[in-house]
């Protein structure tokens, strides 16, 4: 369960009320919480790929100037040209998926069917830092481009907290790429046979 005043902080950091929320699955330095864990459905049944959701937009700005400078298309040129890398990578995929269907037993909810995507391009690709970021910082260690991202990445924290959330009120920050991750998402829908739209922000899908 994630308390309120974490759930308050996320809301702030999204500039909406968060769905699906589990837990938090990594805190910044700062104290906040920058990666939730979310249902592999939704309340209303939906499925929800993205188990792990980056939510702080200091980290969503510093992974978006990464990826601008190109180096999703350098990764993905490495998995074809590197079997380690692409092992990597492919145990980073098989980890995402066992514990999303773990979460999903653990709620009593029915796993997402066989063949729904991962998170990030993930195993064949990279499309979204966001997503594979939020996974390494959630589980250390298990996902190669993820940990690359993070190394490269400035001290996004160091300037102070993304946002202030007061004991009555939040204090609304602007959305963590919201428009990129909904993007990916809705991509990766189109790739899976099964998978319905995510209702909410998610890119690498919402919470």
């Amino acid at each position: 369960m994630i308390d309120q005043r974490d759930a308050a902080a996320v809301a702030a950091q999204l500039g909406r009320e968060p769905r699906g929320l589990r837990a938090v699955a990594h805190r910044c330095p700062c104290g906040k919480p920058d990666v939730v864990e979310t249902a592999p459905r939704l309340a209303d049944g939906a499925p929800f790929p993205t188990l792990f959701y980056l939510t702080c937009p200091k980290a969503a700005s510093a992974i978006g100037t990464l990826e601008a400078s190109g180096r999703m298309r350098e990764m993905t040129e490495r998995l074809a040209s590197d079997p380690a890398v692409a092992e990597a990578y492919q145990a980073a995929h098989d980890d995402y998926l066992e514990r999303r269907d773990a979460a999903a037993r653990a709620q009593g909810l029915e796993p997402l069917p066989a063949g729904t995507q991962s998170s990030g391009g993930m195993p064949s690709r990279v499309k979204c830092l966001h997503a594979l970021v939020a996974h390494e910082l959630a589980v250390p260690g298990a996902n190669p481009f993820g940990a690359e991202a993070l190394s490269e990445l400035t001290d996004w924290w160091r300037a102070g907290s993304c946002v202030s959330v007061e004991e009555t009120s939040l204090i609304t920050c602007q959305a963590s790429q919201e428009a990129v991750m909904i993007a990916a998402a809705e991509e990766s829908t189109g790739e899976a046979r099964g998978v319905g739209v995510f209702a909410g922000r998610d890119g690498e899908a919402s919470g």
